[in-house]
């Protein structure tokens, strides 16, 4: 199993960690964190669960919901809109350096991780194992 390129539109967070999201994901995440209203955020992370093992989480929760512990990065899209991604220093171990993508496919489609930490991936990409 090979684990695809990172590609050239890209965008990591304003100081340079986080997940690298695609310009396709980053599109998507534009367009629901205006519908989600201000107070609102993404948080991104990882739980025990599904076929290998651990699956991906992503929810918008309210900014009152961030812990003291969360790593809370800056996102800004090439059309100036602004948002948050909040993820728990324990998913952190887990998905550092992953790669969020998005595809319109009719089957396959929707968000995609590409997760250099994962050793093992199921078939439908949202569980993985280290």
């Amino acid at each position: 199993m090979s684990i695809p390129n990172i590609q050239k539109d890209t965008h990591t967070a304003v100081d340079g960690k986080g997940i690298v999201i695609t310009q396709t994901a980053m599109q998507q995440l534009t367009r629901l964190c205006r519908e989600q209203g201000d107070g609102k955020l993404l948080r991104v992370g990882v739980r025990s669960g599904g076929c290998s093992g651990m699956s991906y989480t992503m929810d918008f929760v309210l900014t009152s919901d961030i812990r003291k512990d969360d790593e809370v990065y800056d996102y800004t899209s090439p059309d100036g809109a602004e948002f948050k991604v909040v993820c728990d220093p324990k998913s952190l171990l887990y998905i550092y350096g992953m790669q969020l993508d998005f595809s319109t496919d009719l089957i396959g489609g929707g968000f995609n991780f590409s997760n250099p930490n994962a050793t093992q991936t199921c078939g439908c990409g949202s569980s993985f194992a280290v």
